[in-house]
């Protein structure tokens, strides 16, 4: 999709109501409904992130979203396909806007005057990490030049809108779980890479906006 189109269309997210856990079920692993209410009361005390999708457009004017490829830690997110992002840090003054704008800066090298964060997308929590996430949804107007934090970032991923889109795109893939076992779960095949869990259903939430206006 031309950019100059999207921008002519995506203003109108600014007043759509979100789904939030209706979007987020759609791309949900089965197991996670159930860990979740285990870990309701941990919820209300976990650590807040923030993470930002930004959308922008390449030199053709053709529609884009990036997306990172994590570095190979210990961790639960190891390896693993996410937006610009990270933990809240009491430098950010109890805003989480100010944490996804600041880790997008750290993180990708968008500095926040390259573009304008339009909607607060709905939190989700995380249980592996007891992480409370709260995805923001960024437009930049002009092309961006990416500088990766290459300690944590192992790679940055541009991802078209129509590709994004794509229905087919839309697949089930297998992953392995604490449990040693491995279970069937919803995810979004984006340039090679299988993208699941928490990120998979902050992105179920963008799409089924963008539907409503594009």
């Amino acid at each position: 999709m031309q950019f100059s189109t999207f921008l002519e269309s995506v203003v109108k997210i600014k007043h759509i109501t979100l789904s939030g856990e209706d979007s987020h079920a759609k791309m949900s692993p089965p197991y996670r409904l159930d860990l979740a209410k285990k870990m309701k009361e941990k919820s209300q005390t976990a650590r807040k992130a923030a993470v930002m999708a930004l959308f922008y457009p390449n030199h053709n004017d053709e529609t884009y979203l990036v997306l990172i490829l994590r570095k190979t830690y210990k961790g639960v997110h190891s390896a693993q396909v996410g937006f610009p992002g990270g933990k809240y840090e009491d430098e950010d003054a109890n805003d989480l806007m100010v944490t996804a704008i600041r880790e997008t800066e750290e993180e990708v090298g968008v500095s926040k005057s390259a573009y304008e964060v339009v909607k607060t997308m709905s939190p989700i929590y995380i249980p592996p990490s007891n992480f409370m996430v709260h995805p923001f949804f960024g437009i930049a107007k002009h092309p961006i030049k990416f500088t990766k934090q290459d300690d944590e970032v192992e790679a940055i991923i541009e991802v078209k809108l129509k590709d994004f889109l794509d229905d087919t795109n839309s697949i089930t893939t297998r992953v392995p779980t604490s449990f040693n076992v491995e279970v069937d779960v919803p995810a979004f095949q984006l340039n090679g890479h299988k993208v699941w869990g928490a990120t998979a259903m902050m992105l179920g939430e963008i799409k089924d906006v963008l539907k409503q206006v594009l």
